[in-house]
């Protein structure tokens, strides 16, 4: 089969258009011909070699869609020819508060979904949702349930909140956006596009602001009528991190799932104990969580957004982009 192979880490220029063996799948295995393929940070960060663990060589990608092609031992006939995407990692355990020691992410050290194929268990297979193309299925795994569970599992939103989302060109922020809408909650959002900014608010946010603006926090807090949110979820991490802890509500809760600014200044902790807030960190997510957030997309009819669509080939291309944060919406690989 084809597949983009990383053999070491650098440049876009690394990933390599190659063959190589046909997976073989196991007892309680399938092989799913893939039809299109996800980009995340995730994967540009190991091709950057600024990843825990790198093993190389790897085929990157934890978000895929296609058919079932080939079915191991003991997997169940009718599994054959289905049409399906893909729960993005291994092992998560029995703790649901947290994954356990085996618990691994699609992508590196196993290989992943820049590729033809795939082998993997069959419980991680999932029918794709109505209406879904295999790029909107593709899209969807990874990003999706990063943030369902970091505002739903972690920090419960409730209907009639207010929500505060930082950095809107991101996967899981957008993700974030749509479910906090069909929730029911207000939702804010952050950007250094304005461009970015104004696409959010066609899908659903109720305000935003630059955050290149000396005063963009002063802006959030304006449009929350001076009182701040109840919720924040965060991936910049950084200097915003302590601006985000001005602008939620006294005994309110802060969710973070990454650090794309890189390390956050001393914080005050007094700030924090004396507004009484809630300060939770969130990874990913369980099956468990898996199905109810396609549960969710499906009853209310959303669809997840997509930025580009590359062919295979140009996998370098489609990491160039992200890399220039040019997206909205989710960088897909077409596998033809």
């Amino acid at each position: 089969m084809k597949a983009i192979v990383l053999h070491k880490t650098g440049d876009s220029g690394n990933l390599q258009l190659e063959e190589v063996a046909d997976p073989v799948p196991g007892p309680q295995e399938v092989v799913v011909r893939l039809r299109a393929a996800a980009l995340n940070h995730r994967d540009v960060w190991i091709r950057r070699g600024q990843y825990a663990g790198i093993k190389l060589p790897a085929i990157l990608g934890s978000d895929g869609a296609g058919e079932v092609s080939e079915l191991g031992e003991g997997c169940d006939s009718a599994l054959f020819g289905k049409q399906v995407l893909i729960y993005p990692a291994l092992n998560w355990g029995q703790n649901p508060r947290v994954f356990g020691h085996e618990f691994r992410i699609l992508g590196m050290p196993d290989w992943g979904t820049y590729a033809e194929r795939i082998c993997i268990p069959a419980e991680n297979l999932y029918p794709i949702p109505t209406g879904y193309s295999y790029e909107e299925a593709a899209s969807f795994p990874l990003a999706a349930l990063t943030a369902y569970r970091a505002l739903v599992s972690r920090i419960q939103l409730q209907k009639g909140e207010t929500v505060l989302i930082t950095g809107i060109g991101g996967g899981v922020s957008q993700f974030a956006l749509q479910i906090a809408t069909a929730l029911g909650a207000t939702a804010y959002v952050t950007s250094g596009s304005d461009l970015k900014l104004e696409r959010a608010l066609q899908n659903g946010a109720a305000g935003g602001a630059n955050y290149g603006s000396p005063d963009w926090a002063g802006k959030i807090l304006e449009m929350t009528g001076g009182v701040g949110t109840d919720v924040v979820i965060d991936s910049v991490g950084g200097s915003t991190f302590d601006q985000v802890i001005d602008l939620v509500k006294p005994g309110g809760r802060i969710v973070t799932y990454g650090s794309t600014s890189g390390p956050t200044p001393q914080l005050q902790v007094r700030r924090v104990f004396w507004k009484q807030l809630d300060i939770l960190g969130s990874t990913m997510g369980m099956p468990e969580e898996f199905s109810r957030v396609l549960r969710l997309f499906q009853n209310t009819g959303t669809h997840p957004i997509l930025d580009q669509t590359f062919p295979l080939q140009e996998a370098a291309s489609a990491h160039q982009r992200m890399e220039k944060a040019e997206q909205f919406g989710k960088i897909v690989l077409r596998i033809d």
